[in-house]
């Protein structure tokens, strides 16, 4: 576990963008977002909720979404249970 993007080996940081595309097929297939936000939170200022860990965003846009809802007026969208978000992705993840 690390906090440190510049501490990840050659090979986890490609283990990573290999998840990391991975991940956009899933979407892509799942979603058909017309575009992404992928981003990383580096360090508790800039909003890392768990110390030692690493992890991206990334979030499945649409032209007209509610894009700034949550900044704006401390409200949240969920379009569908999370248990239907998470049996979709399943279903179309990518074979290992």
């Amino acid at each position: 576990h690390t906090n440190e993007l510049t501490e990840l080996t050659p090979d986890e940081n490609l283990e990573i963008s290999l998840l990391l595309q991975e991940s956009l097929k899933a979407l892509r297939a799942s979603y058909r977002p017309e575009g992404f936000n992928i981003g990383m939170n580096l360090g508790h200022c800039a909003g890392a909720g768990i110390r030692e860990h690493l992890h991206y965003h990334l979030v499945p846009r649409w032209i007209g979404d509610a894009n700034f809802m949550t900044s704006t007026s401390n409200t949240r969208t969920l379009p569908e249970a999370l248990p239907d978000t998470a049996a979709r992705l399943r279903n179309a993840w990518p074979a290992a």
